[in-house]
């Protein structure tokens, strides 16, 4: 069995996730009340991932087989709640909220060379889904098992490897050098392949120095495969979504029809 996170670790993410989404909805109501538009779809999703980050750490199906209930928590951890956090954009919502100081160092933050380097989507897919082949295809995760800190601590990496990857292939916040649609899309579909080997290769053989029973390797290979590509598609779509209205916003300031087909004069309304 994979040794469960320390009780500690659980309740600090859980009033850190708390708290977070509590300051978050009162930045936009904030926003809102200063005559902003803010979507109230991006709370809901930030909210979200809140919700599913705390339910991946309490580990609510810890009755599971072992390697499967593991398998739950890493996809909920590390791909699902990245995903709908970076949806809401608390990046911006904070750039768009904080006092003057603190806004004017979290624009010179996010126009380093080095604080962004780590969300280019080539580097954080290796942060990623190398973390993955690392952990599972090495004795890590066994050595993990006899020790609850280095556990927390590969948890803590697939977060927060995982909350750099959807920032950086959906790049929705503002950032010192946005990624051409092209090599976040190749790096999406790479990175989804790398996944996807994977599971597959765990669903052959368990992880080095770990014995799972033959049913719960199976099983948990399947959550991560499937598992993984439905957040990879959902990526997908927004990556998609982003370049289709990039190429009508293009097509319109040159006066030629959108993609739709719409004349530009008819698109601007």
């Amino acid at each position: 069995m994979t040794s469960a996170l320390p009780a500690p670790f659980t309740a600090a993410v859980t009033t850190a996730t708390v708290l977070g989404c509590l300051a978050y909805l009162a930045a936009a109501a904030r926003l809102r009340a200063r005559g902003d538009a803010w979507p109230y779809g991006r709370d809901a999703l930030f909210c979200a991932g809140g919700a599913v980050l705390v339910a991946g750490v309490a580990e609510p199906w810890g009755a599971a087989p072992p390697f499967t209930a593991h398998m739950l928590t890493h996809l909920c951890v590390g791909m699902l709640a990245p995903l709908l956090l970076v949806l809401g954009r608390p990046l911006t919502l904070l750039l768009r909220t904080a006092p003057v100081p603190l806004r004017r160092g979290l624009v010179a933050l996010t126009r380093s060379r080095w604080a962004t380097a780590p969300a280019l989507p080539p580097v954080a897919a290796l942060l990623d889904f190398g973390g993955l082949w690392l952990l599972y295809r090495t004795p890590l995760l066994s050595v993990s098992h006899h020790s609850p800190w280095l556990n927390t601590l590969v948890h803590v990496h697939i977060l927060l490897a995982g909350v750099l990857f959807s920032f950086g292939v959906l790049a929705l916040d503002p950032i010192r050098h946005r990624p051409g649609y092209g090599l976040r899309a190749a790096v999406l579909l790479i990175g989804g392949t790398a996944h996807a080997v994977l599971a597959k290769s765990l669903y052959a053989a368990g992880p080095p120095g770990m014995s799972f029973g033959t049913a719960d390797l199976h099983l948990a290979s399947q959550v991560m495969y499937y598992g993984g590509d439905a957040v990879e598609l959902a990526l997908a779509a927004v990556v998609a979504l982003q370049w289709y209205r990039s190429e009508g916003r293009a097509l319109r300031r040159a006066g030629r029809p959108g993609p739709g087909g719409a004349p530009a004069a008819a698109t601007r309304r």
